[in-house]
């Protein structure tokens, strides 16, 4: 079997897995259960001054049948004395210590960051995050992501933390900023052993229409929440990779957090530059067991490509990542329709006839319910396969002519900026596209 054991900037585990700081850690009680259960490490809930928290906390996008495709939550730090969390600390690290307890903190002067960090290395914690992300309610105190917003401020409290610490320091970004890079960089340059990346979206992901008041709902009032759950992950996977190419940073580990739920999405984060993984809305979901399948379909997946190690993999997507202007614009494919899994509903019809390139038509054939992709039409802009509920239905096949790879830098630089798809890769050959003439004639 493969080893999925981790050493992520010093902090040891017996898998990737890690549950995000959140209410899945909120006491020792959860963080046994969930070891026991298969987990390799946990960020403890941010540990601070504890706050009173308000009723109710969490809200939800629902997808037709799918629950909490995305999930807000307006929860704020601890609010358990810091002393309890740090003797359930002491206690979880006396029974599991081979398992990763990282304290996730957030206060403010730096004489109360030198102490919190005192009290949690004497707990035994073996590695420290720096919270710089909650987008609702610490923000409003001056802590969370209006530090993460700020890349001199964070760069500072980094600083007066490396001052102190003794275990490694994990610093946590918030992805309300513009450009990633720049919270990561003043993290880096303040000292950080390592980045996390990233904490919830602000957002609201509702209104009660008979209220008009915002989800969750508290009393007649509410607020924006932080937005998470499987519907981010790829915003996180877009900002991991910003941090794990860029040159000033990729050296730091990364620890990959957002939209976690299965054993493809963890390695999809790993072929990204991850080197743990945090997961808190799957785990609120679905329950702590919930591991054990992202545990087995990893190992699957390591025993069928080879990969001994999780270092084998960490990153091999990122020289696949490329700019726009670097791609092939000699590539080409076109949608192919298998008839014998085709069902009828049309849907790829509609779709292409109302918000692609009108490369779908119906069969005139009396009885026939599979449609037929007109080739010189198809831009292979995949909605077709998108849309079709049938797996495999509708496949794109790579008709490339031109096996030559040219890019649009390299055109633009040659003087020979291409117009149109069809004038520059297909000789002058113009697909047809209707007209307003053929909408009204489509009216009558």
């Amino acid at each position: 079997m493969p080893d999925l054991s981790i050493n992520f900037a010093g902090i040891k585990a017996p898998n990737p897995f890690w549950l995000a700081s959140g209410p899945p850690t909120n006491s020792g009680y959860q963080v046994m259960k969930a070891f026991d259960a298969g987990w390799g490490g946990a960020v403890w809930k941010t540990l601070g001054v504890p706050v009173i928290n308000v009723s109710s906390r969490y809200g939800s996008i629902n997808y037709r049948n799918t629950r909490m495709a995305g999930f807000t939550n307006i929860e704020l730090i601890t609010d358990r004395p810091l002393s309890d969390n740090l003797k359930e600390i002491e206690e979880v690290k006396k029974y599991f210590p081979n398992h990763a307890v990282i304290a996730s903190l957030m206060v403010e002067t730096k004489a109360e960051w030198h102490q919190i960090i005192k009290d949690s290395e004497n707990a035994g914690v073996d590695g420290i995050e720096l919270n710089f992300g909650c987008p609702h309610g610490m923000c409003e105190r001056g802590m969370g992501s209006a530090v993460g917003q700020e890349p001199s401020v964070l760069k500072t409290i980094v600083e007066w933390v490396m001052e102190v610490a003794q275990v490694p320091v994990i610093t946590k970004l918030t992805p309300n900023i513009s450009h990633i890079v720049e919270p990561g960089l003043a993290a880096a340059k303040g000292g950080t052993d390592a980045i996390s990346l990233i904490n919830t979206i602000k957002s609201i992901v509702g209104i009660d229409l008979d209220t008009f008041v915002p989800y969750p709902v508290v009393g007649d009032k509410g607020t924006n929440g932080g937005y998470c759950g499987p519907a981010v992950k790829p915003i996180a996977l877009e900002m991991l990779k910003e941090l794990a190419k860029h040159p000033e940073i990729k050296h730091l580990p990364l620890s990959g957090i957002g939209g976690i739920e299965t054993w493809r999405d963890a390695v999809e984060f790993i072929l990204l530059g991850a080197g743990s993984l945090q997961v808190c809305t799957a785990a609120m979901h679905y329950g702590f067991g919930i591991v054990r399948e992202m545990i087995a379909g990893l190992e699957q997946f390591m025993v069928e490509k080879n990969f001994e190690t999780i270092e084998d993999f960490k990153g091999k997507a990122l020289p696949n990542v490329t700019e726009w202007k670097h791609l092939d614009m000699n590539h080409k494919v076109i949608a192919q329709i298998d008839s014998s899994k085709c069902i009828g509903c049309e849907l790829c019809y509609v779709a292409c006839d109302d918000g692609a390139h009108q490369a779908i038509q119906l069969s005139e054939t009396i009885g026939v319910r599979v449609p037929e992709v007109i080739e010189e039409n198809c831009v292979g802009c995949n909605l077709c396969a998108l849309v079709c509920p049938v797996e495999q239905c509708i496949t794109m096949v790579d008709v490339t002519t031109n096996p030559t790879e040219v890019t649009w830098e390299e055109k633009t630089e040659a003087g020979k900026v291409p117009t149109t798809f069809d004038d520059d890769l297909a000789g002058g050959k113009h697909h047809y596209v209707p007209t307003v003439e053929d909408a009204l004639k489509f009216r009558k």
